[in-house]
């Protein structure tokens, strides 16, 4: 089994499965740093593959570390200035994070633990806020944290703006749940409040459970009260009112006790499994550029091979030898190494399927050797360009079709050899492809001494 469909078995078993047992839970963490440390130990990862994803393979290894601890990271996400860093305050207890009345005050990440006993390796993440102007850094930033962490605190200050909505879809996606919190609810009427709520309801529909949309103060506004003075006269004053997060304390902690291990297991194979099919498209790319580069020197090898022996016929066994060769080394660039005689035996289910073209292709081959046998290799140069550019596009051919059958890990898939055939022959333009070939071709042999 590749590693890419270990990442989808384990990420399928994850979400199927009940997570309220702690004894789950816990399993779920085993398989996944199990599954983790395969990934930063796969040795079909090559370095250049490696190297191209350092920061994404270092983002695993912090995982694995904060598995193997029991931390779960919990990342606040919104607007600017709709107070999340007031909010992460107000759950700690303290002012850890910086709280400003200007937009944008949180410019990077920042993590801190939480110290409250129910939330033992709770992590809070403040991140920057969207929308903000000339912030586009900052945006991707916030993004990719929350899409990394184990649960989404996404805070609002009122009705959804269309880019809100747009970002808690985006975050949905992320496949974590998302705890939606209405802050600065003390500028509302308790009327205003329920209308706000059934709108953010509706607004999250799909992506936040409504048991999940809850009301907070992380920094209430004075309020202004009248008092009435011992000669009966009122006069009117501040009176400070009082942090309220009670709520969404507890459906955090609900959460976290209900799926707190798995969250942190399935956010771990999530992410591994994007890194592992990224590190799959970056090999594939990498295979497919060393394969195009050896393939176009087999090609030219051929064609001037097949170009420069005066020896009829003799040429078409040198021209048989050199595709076995080339199929030989394109199953070692995908990792699967082919002997031979299996070699050959892919050839000829390739040459089966070309029959009538590769049957053209010989019969000039046939008639360019005699030309060059009979006139004594007077007629090498007009016959050579022409016998090694068929020669040279033969072989395209066949490379092209085994790279496929390689690349499909030994398989032609669904539809079979002759459609695959088929498909290279019609993808490529044979008429470009030869006249390239023989200026190549004619161009060397120019140059031999």
């Amino acid at each position: 089994m590749s590693l890419r469909d270990r990442w989808r078995k384990l990420t399928a078993r994850l979400r199927g499965t009940d997570a309220a047992h702690t004894a789950t839970g816990t399993n779920h963490l085993d398989q996944a740093a199990g599954s983790l440390r395969a990934l930063l130990d796969d040795p079909s990862i090559p370095a250049a593959v490696r190297d191209s994803l350092a920061a994404d393979y270092a983002q695993v290894e912090s995982m694995l570390d904060k598995i193997e601890h029991g931390h779960i990271h919990l990342a606040v996400f919104g607007r600017v200035s709709v107070g999340k860093s007031a909010l992460l305050n107000a759950l700690l207890g303290q002012r850890a994070f910086d709280v400003g009345v200007l937009h944008g005050t949180t410019t990077q990440a920042n993590l801190l633990r939480w110290q409250e006993a129910a939330a033992d390796g709770v992590h809070l993440i403040d991140t920057p806020g969207i929308n903000e102007l000339s912030g586009e850094q900052r945006e991707k930033l916030a993004f990719d944290v929350a899409g990394r962490s184990d649960l989404v605190l996404f805070v609002v200050d009122g009705d959804m703006t269309s880019v809100e909505v747009d970002a808690l879809k985006t975050l949905s996606a992320t496949q974590r749940p998302i705890v939606l919190a209405l802050n600065k609810a003390d500028r509302y009427t308790a009327t205003q409040r329920a209308e706000l709520r059934a709108r953010l309801v509706e607004h999250a529909r799909g992506s936040v459970r409504p048991e999940n949309i809850v009301e907070v103060m992380a920094l209430p506004s004075a309020e202004r009260v009248l008092q009435v003075q011992p000669d009966g006269s009122e006069r009117e004053l501040l009176r400070e009112r009082p942090i309220d997060v009670a709520a969404l304390q507890d459906r955090i902690f609900a959460i976290l006790d209900a799926e707190g291990k798995t969250l942190a297991a399935l956010n771990a194979a999530v992410f591994a499994g994007r890194l592992s099919d990224e590190a799959c498209r970056r090999l594939t790319t990498l295979r497919r550029e060393l394969a195009e580069r050896v393939t176009r020197s087999y090609c030219l090898a051929k064609g001037v091979a097949v170009a420069l022996n005066p020896i009829p016929v003799a040429d078409l066994l040198a021209a048989a030898a050199l595709d076995v060769a080339l199929v030989m080394h394109l199953s070692r660039i995908y990792g699967l190494p082919l002997s031979r005689s299996e070699a050959g035996r892919l050839i000829a289910t390739i040459a089966a399927q070309l029959a009538a073209l590769m049957g053209a292709i010989w019969g000039v081959h046939l008639v360019a050797s005699a030309l060059k046998g009979a006139s004594a290799g007077l007629s090498t140069l007009v016959t050579a360009g022409a016998q090694g550019a068929l020669a040279w596009y033969a072989t395209l051919l066949i490379a092209r079709a085994a790279e496929r059958y390689l690349a499909q890990g030994k398989s032609w898939g669904e539809l079979g050899p002759k459609r695959v055939v088929q498909d290279i022959v019609a993808d490529l333009d044979r008429d470009s492809v030869l006249r390239e070939a023989r200026a190549e071709i004619l161009a060397r042999l120019r140059d031999q001494p």
